[in-house]
């Protein structure tokens, strides 16, 4: 048996990943973290999350504690979010909280207290190597799965984690919840990011940042519009760009340096590789001229492409990917591991 803390963040999946826990001869105590204090409405980080994870654990007969991480969380993904809209880039906070706060501070805070593991209810799964290297691999349900965002995690971290609901689809999960008769049994699930109201995004950053107006210029420099701050628009970006060209047009760059914003055509979005920065392995280093799959987005698809060094190059060209976001590589379903768009 072994004693293992259990991020409980008042959902469905971490409800049922400690009943698992539990129920597999575990001593669990579950913990739910409160990482943010101001408005909130994506359900992760409210007040009713807090007592619905808090219900959750009585129901299960395991103690349930809440850690105030607040402070932390601002300085570690908040204050750096903000930093990176201001400086044109796009961040993706739920990564930087996973790294920082799940598998930063939380595994600190339960090696001190002397748990032998964390369990969240990530769809994901971690299996071991002959050797005893433990891989991070995707989740059994595609439509679900959060390697993705995962892909953060070295060797030491993956380690002392465990994911009880990677072998399960997101209906068996369900379903295993009504039949505890958990209250998150059908709760809807967190989509948003946990600090920001649903459709808040620009009114947070303007509350964070003074806005620089600059240009909108076309690839060959000419003006064809103005804008209010570069924290508004994100590489792709083809929507709310109050520019009428006659023609779809996307933002193809975003020079925080000169307030500027460069539109063009879908095929000025192609590029052939892209230079990663702040490289995490999950087991050992990537081999240079290593073939991978290449993920950008959560639920996007994976491309393939080849490692070269801090440097990935597509076999095919694809749509440029914004700077400060997450490019996570594969081989087949076991994750290499991820770096950020310099």
């Amino acid at each position: 048996m072994s004693r293992v803390l259990v991020a409980m963040s008042g959902g469905v999946d971490s409800s049922v990943a400690a009943a698992l826990m539990r129920d597999q001869g575990h001593d669990v105590t579950g913990v739910t973290l409160k990482l943010w204090g101001g408005d909130s409405d994506s359900g992760c980080c409210s007040v009713s999350d807090v007592e619905d994870a808090r219900r959750v654990a009585a129901q299960l007969g395991v103690p349930h504690y809440v850690f105030n991480f607040a402070d932390e969380f601002d300085a570690k993904v908040v204050d750096p979010y903000v930093a990176a809209y201001a400086a044109g880039r796009t961040p993706n906070p739920c990564i930087e909280c996973n790294r920082s706060m799940k598998w930063g501070r939380l595994l600190d805070r339960a090696r001190t207290m002397g748990f032998d593991a964390v369990a969240t209810g990530h769809h994901a799964r971690i299996t071991y190597s002959g050797d005893g290297t433990a891989e991070l691999r995707r989740g059994e349900d595609p439509a679900k799965d959060q390697s993705y965002v995962l892909s953060i995690l070295d060797q030491p971290a993956l380690a002392m984690t465990l994911l009880p609901v990677g072998e399960m689809t997101k209906a068996d999960v369900r379903a295993h919840a009504q039949r505890l008769g958990l209250r998150t049994a059908t709760k809807a699930e967190s989509m948003d990011v946990c600090f920001i109201t649903r459709g808040g995004r620009k009114k947070f950053l303007d509350a964070r940042i003074t806005p620089n107006p600059g240009d909108i210029v076309d690839t060959a420099g000419a003006v064809v519009g103005v804008h209010d701050g570069v924290r508004g628009f994100t590489i792709g970006q083809r929507r709310g760009l109050a520019v009428a060209t006659g023609e779809r047009r996307y933002v193809v760059d975003v020079d925080a340096a000169t307030d500027t914003v460069t539109l063009g055509e879908r095929r000025d979005l192609l590029c052939d590789e892209i230079e990663l920065s702040r490289l995490t392995v999950t087991g050992t280093p990537i081999a240079n001229g290593t073939s991978v799959f290449a993920q950008v987005r959560s639920h996007g698809a994976a491309h393939p492409a080849v490692w070269l060094g801090d440097v990935l190059r597509w076999e095919t060209p694809q749509p440029r990917v914004a700077p400060g976001q997450t490019v996570a590589m594969f081989d087949g379903d076991r994750v290499l591991g991820s770096g950020i768009v310099a």
